[in-house]
């Protein structure tokens, strides 16, 4: 591992909110634009979120604090009716009710300029936000829950029952399958735009921009990331709402556009062919044979992912777990109303659909 070090600088910070009509074409030139953009997609809303985020010297008027409102200790029964509220919509089958949680999230997070802060942790006052490079890409005060506040916590924290959620993240390259992958994604949303509503109550679809790197399983070109959140059973064996839409996606960005899964946030099938989507997999076969070759740093995930082992037999319900990708019935929850049917716009998918018709 090689570290670089860099004068001091500053950065600043603005959020620009647009409709996302023209996203799948805007991405590529605000990352050319801006050293430290992303953007957020809220599909439902049909908004996108242009993070305008550039160097500044250190001489530059500001000391603000990126403190991400998603990564900041949080009232326990705040985060817990949260929960709640979620678990209840998705017992009750009330999408409109998630819909209304993404638009409140949104404006909330609108409010308060996403948790960034001015000088001395003084509240949002408005654009633009600038600070010292190290307190602006650091994105949240909650690394762990303050052991002297009972009544907070990190709002994941899993003694409270607070948020609980699946991430998925896929990587581009080169840009065009970002661009493809967008708008099919825009028509499963036109489809039915309330039911992306789950994953725009969360963070929407996070699209960050990657350097190629020289590393065995690095990104071997320039690169698109997109990462988002949506709703997790505390019960495993219990199907979601809209959990098609959720597995198409997620077919569209592996199987179809052919991305690439970070190591780190995606269920299992989203690892199925990965060993031909890394040039160098060969090579850091070796160096992972000579490096460890008793296996020590092994697991089960490596073990199925990295060491080969991915076509174990298909359980009863490994669909809604993301173990497999469904292929009859019985890999979803037939009991409860969810069949394995073609996607909406990826028709050579397979994914778990809710039919009222074929309950008993």
């Amino acid at each position: 591992m090689t570290l670089a070090l860099e004068p001091r600088f500053k950065r600043s910070i603005s959020y620009e909110y647009r409709d996302d009509s023209t996203f799948q074409d805007d991405f590529a030139r605000h990352a050319a634009n801006h050293e430290f953009a992303d953007i957020t997609w809220y599909p439902s809303q049909h908004k996108a979120v242009y993070r305008i985020d550039d160097r500044m010297p250190r001489n530059a008027t500001g000391d603000g604090v990126n403190d991400f409102i998603g990564f900041q200790s949080t009232l326990i029964a705040v985060s817990s009716g949260i929960r709640a509220l979620e678990t209840a919509l998705e017992a009750s089958r009330n999408v409109k009710g998630k819909c209304k949680m993404a638009a409140a999230e949104i404006a909330a997070k609108r409010l308060v300029g996403n948790g960034l802060r001015g000088a001395g942790g003084r509240l949002f006052t408005g654009y633009p936000v600038v600070g010292f490079q190290g307190r602006m890409q650091t994105s949240g005060s909650c690394a762990r829950s303050p052991p002297t506040d009972t009544l907070s916590a990190c709002p994941w924290d899993p003694r409270y029952k607070g948020l609980f959620f699946y991430e998925s993240t896929a990587m581009f390259s080169p840009a065009a399958r970002f661009r493809d992958f967008v708008l099919d994604v825009k028509r499963l949303r036109d489809v039915d735009p309330d039911s992306m509503c789950g994953v725009d109550a969360y963070n929407g679809l996070l699209v960050r921009f990657v350097k190629a790197s020289e590393a065995y399983l690095g990104q071997p070109e320039d690169t698109v990331v997109v990462d988002f959140n949506y709703y997790r059973a505390s019960d495993g064996s219990s199907p979601r709402l809209s959990q098609d839409v959720w597995e198409e996606v997620e077919q569209l960005a592996f199987v179809k556009h052919g991305a690439r899964p970070h190591w780190a946030k995606n269920r299992l099938a989203a690892f199925r062919g990965v060993r031909g989507k890394y040039p160098s997999w060969d090579k850091f076969g070796a160096a992972k044979r000579q490096l460890d070759p008793r296996g020590l740093f092994d697991s089960r995930w490596s073990d199925e992912v990295v060491g080969g082992e991915e076509q174990l037999p298909k359980a009863d319900g490994c669909a809604l777990e993301g173990r497999c990708g469904c292929s009859e019935d019985r890999h979803c929850s037939p009991s409860k109303g969810y069949y394995c049917r073609p996607g909406l716009v990826y028709s050579e998918g397979r994914v778990c659909r809710y039919s009222v018709s074929q309950l008993v």
